[in-house]
């Protein structure tokens, strides 16, 4: 059996990885103003009221943009709504209903999804009212929330679990064996993994820097189940000048710290 799956989606930059962190409970998804940070799926789990689900951030839905990491951003919220029980949709109530809004609630209604409509950014009472203009996407009842300071978040996990009680659960392992997989930028981690794991897990360009965060995917082999740790590529020190870039090499670090194998990668044109 295995556990639910909820995913978050929406355009860039209305808080989705600040309600991942939110609802998981620690910092895993990086969050900064500037659009665009995440890019892959990045899953975690969350427990609430004696139950749990596993939680999906996905990157920000730009349906128009031929940019090819936008494509690939694309691609991979479009595997995160496959795979999920239950989606939320995240809206920002200070912007209103957007077009885009507009196109992912039409993409959700067609693929059938169960959905949870969420405005965010509701700080105060000052929106609360705002929020009813978002009930032209068809999606039922907006739940008004701050991801930022947690109002009203714990009502979304309310509806949330008792929207997934349908779904089966399993125990986790407490077998497994936490491989990660750490190197340079374009060492071709990301390939790896994917080879591994026989899917498009991770996105995989010949831009240096594509994976920002660290992604866990779980493999079963001969009886035996490893995670998968897809790390940032590493950076100097000296090179690194971006906020972004500094926790995205935090997070590698981390990974390394909590994995029993680590797998280094070297690129044989790049050298050591």
């Amino acid at each position: 059996m295995s556990e639910p799956i909820v995913a978050i989606v929406g355009r860039p930059n209305v808080g989705k990885s600040t309600l991942f962190n939110r609802f998981i409970g620690y910092r895993k998804a990086i969050v900064d103003d500037q659009p665009g940070v995440t890019r892959d799926r990045n899953y975690g789990q969350v427990e609430w009221a004696g139950q749990s689900f596993n939680l999906i951030d996905t990157g920000g839905y730009l349906p128009a943009s031929h940019e090819k990491m936008e494509q690939a951003v694309l691609e991979q919220v479009d595997l995160a709504i496959q795979e999920a029980d239950l989606v939320l949709l995240v809206c920002d109530a200070h912007t209103g209903p957007t077009d885009i809004d507009e196109l992912m609630a039409e993409r959700l209604l067609k693929a059938k999804n169960e959905c949870l409509l969420i405005v965010n950014k509701v700080d105060n009472e000052q929106y609360d009212s705002e929020t009813g203009t978002f009930y032209k996407l068809g999606l039922g009842r907006p739940f008004a929330i701050s991801a930022n300071s947690g109002r009203a978040s714990g009502d979304v996990l309310d509806t949330i679990i008792k929207r997934i009680k349908k779904y089966q659960y399993r125990d986790s392992s407490k077998d497994i064996i936490k491989l990660a997989v750490v190197g340079r930028e374009n060492a071709g981690k990301s390939s790896l993994v994917n080879q591994l794991l026989s899917e498009e897990r991770s996105i995989v360009t010949e831009i240096p820097g594509t994976t920002r965060d660290s992604i866990d995917s779980l493999l079963k082999f001969n009886k035996q189940s490893y995670m998968l740790i897809d790390t940032a590529g590493l950076k100097k020190k000296s090179r690194i000048k971006e906020n972004v870039l500094f926790y995205s090499n935090l997070r590698t670090l981390r990974s390394i710290d909590r994995a029993d194998v680590v797998i280094y990668m070297v690129d044989m044109k790049q050298g050591l």
